[in-house]
């Protein structure tokens, strides 16, 4: 993992500059008291998540087209300092042909709430509710599930035609019934950092040295689930988080079906012996760069996803796999060709970057489990690659 060092780090304002400093304090003091080294995941959990000071928690505009903005006709401003682009900003078609498969999903399990994930601005919530409605759709609630309070006011904003719907919660009930939605949750989930140097199998956390954060590694049992052939050195990641959040959302689902839409592979693809540096990514003003440990707090931190974990650990709590496939396979099963017949050009242009397969089409995968009897869900009628999982 290193800095490509074509890519300008973007400057820093005084606010970013006190988060940051403030941040890096938080993590410092946490790592003194561990013998000073952090695993990865909790170095990238504190990046991402500590409160008021993490990326996810500190205020930042992170989701939209532009890293500058323009200000639209309705008054709102348009990707002003965003970092990333996700599906739902980029075209509501992507919420509206999503809505198909939910809508489906609520008819089979006979259950008629949401919940969403990791909402960002409301713009799925929005996409899919206007869709629902417009299908005579029958909603009772929609439960959004976001750690960030700055996100949770923004999607207040941006959800004022559907208040009589929506719901926030901080954490699941003992039970819940419903149609679960995440996108671009799991790759935000942290991972561990396993490294294969000179044939021996380490951990690779983070150190303090000269007030700059470095990589250390540490004697560990830690191994990827999949043998990587070969005797190269060799570094990649294992998701114990995200796995323990598809158990304990299976735990609690006692009837319902869920939707996860991300980038990632099955596990024989994640784990490929030519995959040698791993994934981990981090997302600053539309820029990318491999260095987690620069910028801390005010950049994304992700890992693709590897889905043969994720379907695994559904089933060891009763979740079964509806279908596994690329983005674009499952939208063009719930008919986004048919709707972008009717739409506008700027439209069916960015519709096409969510299908094409250089584009978002096959990066971005689609994995749909079931509480309850099984169905024939709508988006894996063809292309469904749940054997290679």
């Amino acid at each position: 993992m290193t800095t490509d060092p074509s890519l300008p780090t973007p400057p820093a304002s005084d606010q970013a500059s006190g988060i940051l400093a403030e941040l890096e304090e938080r993590i410092a003091t946490e790592m003194q008291q561990s013998g000073g080294w952090l695993g990865f995941d909790r170095f990238m959990e504190l990046a991402l998540y500590a409160p008021g000071l993490g990326y996810y928690a500190n205020g930042s505009t992170k989701f939209g087209t532009l890293p500058g903005g323009t200000r639209q006709a309705d008054g709102s401003l348009q990707g002003a300092g965003s970092d990333f682009v996700t599906a739902p900003e980029m075209t509501p078609l992507f919420g509206y042909t999503l809505a198909q498969a939910v809508a489906q999903a609520m008819q089979a399990t006979q259950t008629f709430e949401i919940w969403e994930f990791g909402a960002g601005t409301g713009a799925l919530a929005n996409q899919l509710l206007t869709a629902l409605k417009a299908m005579g759709q029958r909603v009772d609630r929609y439960t959004i599930v976001d750690l960030s309070e700055s996100l949770k006011e923004r999607q207040r904003q941006n959800l004022q035609a559907h208040l009589e719907v929506l719901h926030w919660a901080n954490a699941l009930p003992v039970t819940l019934e419903g149609v679960v939605v995440g996108n671009e949750v799991l790759d935000a989930m942290p991972v561990k950092l396993v490294a294969r140097v000179k044939g021996q199998w380490w951990e690779r956390g983070v150190a303090r040295e000269n007030d700059t954060w470095v990589w250390a590694d540490q004697p560990t049992e830690l191994r990827p689930p999949f043998e990587i052939d070969g005797a190269h050195d060799y570094l990649t990641e294992v998701h114990p988080q995200a796995e323990a959040f598809v158990r304990t959302l299976g735990d609690h689902l006692s009837r319902g079906a869920v939707f996860l839409l991300d980038y990632g592979f099955p596990e024989a693809e994640y784990y490929h012996e030519q995959r040698h540096m791993g994934t981990v990514m981090c997302h600053r003003a539309h820029q990318a760069d491999g260095n987690p440990l620069e910028a801390v707090g005010l950049k994304d931190i992700t890992a693709h996803v590897n889905f043969t974990g994720i379907a695994v650990a559904a089933q060891e709590v009763g979740l079964e796999v509806l279908g596994y496939t690329s983005q674009a396979h499952f939208l063009m099963n719930c008919g986004i060709v048919e709707l972008m017949q009717n739409a506008s050009l700027p439209e069916r242009v960015a519709a096409q970057k969510l299908i094409l397969e250089h584009e978002m089409g096959e990066f971005f995968k689609v994995m749909g489990l079931v509480k309850g009897p099984l169905f024939e869900s709508i988006g894996f009628a063809r292309g469904d690659r749940t054997h290679r999982l």
